[in-house]
């Protein structure tokens, strides 16, 4: 495993729509047990394949406080999203910042695991917001573009 470089907001890549993966091989496995070792390291929630740089429909997620419970979603789509909250969200690609998000509070996703396996998923709360942020990664759309109001130094929320 290796700690791949998080690409910065301004890189074109971040801009762009990842492609689907028809198969699962050696290099995508070996790419999600980067891109979890990175958000780790990068003390993240999720990171999606194109934040490290590859244009791949591929996202990593853990919001378990333990850090123990990564979540793999390869080709993921939202099926169904109810109810909504606002609040506040980073981005490992945009370091230093944070923006008020309005996202669903519930989402069922279909996609594929490590194995290939269609896995559906139920995610609410802060999960589904994390969900929704990085699929939103695997169509080139980054959090800023759905702030409401101004980016903060997340800092000064801890103050407050």
């Amino acid at each position: 495993m290796a700690i791949r470089r998080i690409r910065i907001q301004g890189d074109s890549v971040l801009t762009k729509t990842a492609k689907e993966i028809p198969e699962v091989t050696g290099r995508i496995r070996t790419l999600a047990e980067d891109m979890l070792e990175t958000m780790y390291d990068a003390e993240g929630v999720g990171l999606a394949a194109p934040q490290v740089g590859i244009l791949k429909r591929i996202v990593v997620i853990d919001v378990s406080e333990e850090r123990n419970q990564p979540v793999v979603l390869i080709n993921p789509v939202i099926v169904e999203a109810q109810g909504e909250q606002t609040g506040y969200e980073g981005c490992l690609s945009v370091p230093g910042k944070s923006g008020l998000v309005t996202r669903p509070m519930h989402v069922r996703v279909k996609a594929r695991n490590l194995d290939f396996e269609e896995v559906e998923l139920e995610a609410d709360e802060f999960f589904a917001r994390a969900v929704c942020h990085e699929l939103d990664h695997l169509d080139g759309c980054l959090y800023v573009s759905k702030v409401e109001g101004e980016l903060i130094d997340p800092t000064t929320l801890e103050e407050e």
